[in-house]
């Protein structure tokens, strides 16, 4: 049986359609390559083994679809380096693996030795009817909308309180109280902070919904705590039911850390909004020649997951993030697909009130703007760093120039001289 297919004919059926990046030696004959590894990733061995029939290769075998190379060479003459750099395309039976993360993530990358290659993941399309059995979000971004309360169009804040560890549940009480002042939507914990014996998930809740009804009765404005439940398979449901007894509405949990069928279990198994954190990707997504591109890592497979925000990293804080997977993984979380709800993205990392003009344009207003340091760093004062990140918004939204706006914004004049100036 043929081990191509055309890509046509692999649109039409139930395939799940990997993109891989592969460098190899000119010698090296990437069409065998392509076809071990479709093969041996799903029917294959690297020896002859008896019991496959015709019928098991028709419905089970992977197929190649397609090889690219970058550049595209026509000609011998034109081979002047040592390697060839392509892109392979093999198209996976989905009956293979169904709605499964861990067995559609060892077919796509499970790479056995003896029969498949050293690639990355460049990229993966979906069937709509294998989507529609992930569910994914449960509320999405109108979801999120409604339950804050939020008109669209509005941008909504997010502060993740510093310090990261080491407060007791009364100290995160007070930064709580003192943050929501300043109008943010949601204060979560620091990725950092999961169930420690001094500030534990259940005492932690108590003690921030306390500082939030307090923070509403002066201002009118409700701000929701996000718990961190990132913890191990074998904790993480009493945790979750430790919280959510105690009243939390939203809970957050790093995708790459728990992994995402114990992520997608917990996100259909309550009514909470889920944030998921990039918090761990890097590990696998940042190889030039294995692994997964992070727009499927923090994009793609947290939508799939459940995720209704997902924290995102941005080329603009202090880490040398590339703009094209920034941009992707926006696309992957919040482009129309008919199978799931959108995720809404939450950047972080390094964001202040001058950057948000760049991240509204960027990803539109359907955003979440999470600052850390920015609000708790505010030389006047938490509520004021939040005050500023608000006017900032106001300002972008009406095409102000946040100079202009800072004239007769002091809190926002004082957080542009305080953050921008380090920038430089």
């Amino acid at each position: 049986m043929n081990s191509f297919i055309l890509p046509e004919k692999a649109a039409a059926g139930d395939y799940a359609l990997a993109t891989y990046y592969i460098r190899l030696p000119v010698y090296d004959d990437i069409v065998k390559k392509a076809e071990k590894m479709a093969l041996g990733q799903t029917l294959g061995t690297w020896v002859e083994v008896p019991g496959i029939t015709d019928k098991m290769r028709q419905t089970f075998m992977g197929r190649v679809v397609n090889i690219l190379e970058a550049p595209p060479i026509e000609l011998k003459p034109q081979i002047q380096e040592n390697m060839r750099t392509y892109f392979i395309q093999i198209a996976y039976p989905t009956v293979n693996f169904g709605a499964d993360f861990p067995m559609l993530f060892t077919t796509l990358l499970g790479n056995d030795a003896s029969t498949s290659a050293q690639v990355k993941l460049a990229d993966l399309q979906l069937p709509a009817t294998f989507l529609e059995a992930f569910h994914g979000p449960k509320y999405g971004i109108e979801g999120i909308r409604t339950f804050t309360g939020t008109a669209p169009g509005m941008p909504l804040l997010l502060n993740m309180i510093k310090p990261c560890t080491g407060i007791t549940p009364e100290a995160g009480a007070r930064i709580f109280y003192d943050t929501a002042l300043g109008g943010v939507d949601f204060i979560k914990d620091d990725e950092l902070l999961g169930d420690p014996d001094y500030c534990s998930a259940a005492a932690r809740a108590r003690a921030y919904l306390k500082a939030s009804d307090a923070a509403f009765e002066k201002t009118g404005k409700r701000t929701t705590y996000i718990c961190n439940i990132t913890s191990s398979a074998s904790k993480i449901t009493d945790t979750l039911k430790a919280v959510l007894d105690a009243g939390v509405k939203a809970v957050m949990m790093c995708f790459s850390t728990v992994g995402y069928s114990t992520f997608q279990y917990i996100a259909q198994s309550c009514d909470a909004l889920i944030l998921g954190h990039y918090a761990g990707t890097g590990a696998s997504s940042e190889g030039l020649e294995s692994g997964l591109g992070s727009h499927l890592a923090a994009g793609k497979f947290a939508r799939m997951a459940g995720a209704d925000m997902v924290m995102i990293n941005t080329p603009y804080g202090g880490y040398p993030l590339s703009e094209l997977p920034y941009h992707k993984t926006v696309h992957q979380l919040t482009l129309e697909d008919n199978a799931l709800k959108p995720s809404m993205p939450i950047c972080g990392g390094g964001v202040h009130p001058g950057l948000v003009p760049q991240l509204l344009g960027d990803c539109g207003r359907d955003i979440i703007l999470a600052a850390g340091g920015a609000i708790q760093g505010h030389p006047m004062g938490a509520a004021a760093g939040g005050t500023a990140l608000r006017q900032a918004v106001d300002a972008a939204l009406h095409d102000v120039p946040l100079e202009t706006a800072a004239e007769t914004h002091e809190e926002l004049a004082c957080a542009l001289k305080t953050f921008c100036s380090k920038e430089q």
